[in-house]
C-alpha cells in the first residue's frame, strides 16, 4: 500500500530574505499534513496547476498605487506592552525565532516589491478562480484585501486608543474572533493571543470581504471572503506560533477546510453581481 500523497501548498515570499518565515511556514504545512513549495519572483509559477492551496507570506509593504494612493513616508513612535506573565515563554522561544529572522534578513532599500506584488496578485486571481484554499499572512492578508478592491491604513499612528501598539513575535496582542465566521471554526470563539509585526492594517474592506477578527482598538486583525471557500487573511504571523494549537489549526485548515468554511462556497449565489461574475468564471 502506497502512502497517501500529501497536498501541495504554494508559499510565496521575496527573493532575498524571508528565510525564517519560509522554513517556519514549511514546517507548519508539514505538521498539518501537507508539502510546501516556495514561490518567489525569481522562482515564479504562472498558474497554480498541480497545487492544492496558496499561502501569501509576509514581507514588504504592498505598493499603495495598487489601491489608489501614493507613497507615504512615516516616522513611527514605537510603544511596547509586555505582560509579565509572558516573560517565561519569551525567554524560551524568543532567542531562536529572533536569531532565525535576523540571519535570514537582508538590507532593504525600498518599502515595496513590485515584482512580488504582480506575481502574488496573479496567483490570488488563479486561486480564487480555482476555488483553492488561500491563507494570507500579514502582508498577504493586506494584499488579498487589495485584490478585491479594498484599501489599507499605511500608518497605525493614532489608531491605538484602548491598548498601546505592540511589535513582537510573541503572542501578546489580544484579538476577538467574530462569531459564526470561518476563522472562528478554526481558532474557536474565545479571544486569542497573537503576535504583531505589522506597520499597516486593513482600512476599507474589499468586495465580498468581511472582518473575521479585531483587536481592542477595533483595528482589523483578520478578514475572510463571504462567498468563497477558505479565503482567509490574518494580520499576525502564525508560523512563529507553532507552539499554540490554535495557530497550527490555521495550517490544517489549508489541508482540510472546516465545514463552516466550505458552506461559504454554496452561498456564492448570494454574492453581489461583481462577485457572482468572478466566481462563475472559475
Amino acid at each position: 500500500m502506497t502512502p497517501e500523497k500529501r497536498p501541495i501548498i504554494g508559499v510565496t515570499g521575496p527573493d532575498r530574505g524571508g528565510g525564517a518565515a519560509w522554513w517556519f511556514t514549511c514546517f507548519a504545512v508539514w505538521l498539518a499534513g501537507g508539502h510546501a513549495v516556495r514561490i518567489t519572483p525569481r522562482r515564479p509559477r504562472q498558474t497554480l496547476d498541480g497545487l492544492d492551496g496558496l499561502i501569501i507570506g509576509g514581507g514588504a509593504d504592498v505598493d499603495p498605487k495598487l489601491y489608489g494612493q501614493e507613497l507615504l513616508h512615516v516616522t513611527e513612535k514605537k510603544k511596547r506592552d509586555e505582560p509579565v506573565g509572558m516573560w517565561i515563554i519569551g525567554l524560551v522561544l524568543f532567542p531562536l525565532t529572533w536569531l532565525m529572522r535576523k540571519l535570514s534578513a537582508v538590507p532593504v532599500t525600498s518599502g515595496q516589491n513590485a515584482a512580488r506584488d504582480e506575481l502574488e496578485m496573479k496567483l490570488i486571481d488563479d486561486a480564487v478562480r480555482k476555488r483553492l484554499p488561500v491563507l494570507g499572512i500579514c502582508r498577504g492578508e493586506q494584499l488579498i484585501n487589495v485584490y478585491f478592491g479594498g484599501t489599507l491604513h499605511r500608518s497605525l499612528a493614532g489608531l491605538y486608543i484602548e491598548d498601546p501598539e505592540i511589535r513582537t513575535i510573541l503572542p501578546r496582542k489580544r484579538i476577538v474572533v467574530e462569531r459564526g465566521s470561518c476563522l472562528a471554526s478554526v481558532l474557536g470563539p474565545r479571544p486569542v493571543r497573537v503576535n504583531a509585526l505589522h506597520r499597516q492594517a486593513i482600512d476599507r474592506l474589499g468586495r465580498g470581504m468581511r472582518v473575521a477578527a479585531r483587536d481592542r482598538n477595533e483595528i482589523v486583525q483578520a478578514i475572510e471572503h463571504e462567498s468563497l471557500p477558505m479565503v482567509v487573511g490574518v494580520q499576525w504571523h502564525p508560523e512563529y506560533l507553532l507552539q499554540v494549537p490554535q495557530q497550527r489549526a490555521l495550517f490544517r485548515a489549508m489541508i482540510k477546510p472546516p465545514k463552516r468554511c466550505k458552506v461559504a462556497d454554496r452561498q456564492a449565489t448570494n454574492a453581489d453581481p461583481a462577485e457572482r461574475e468572478l466566481v462563475s468564471a472559475a
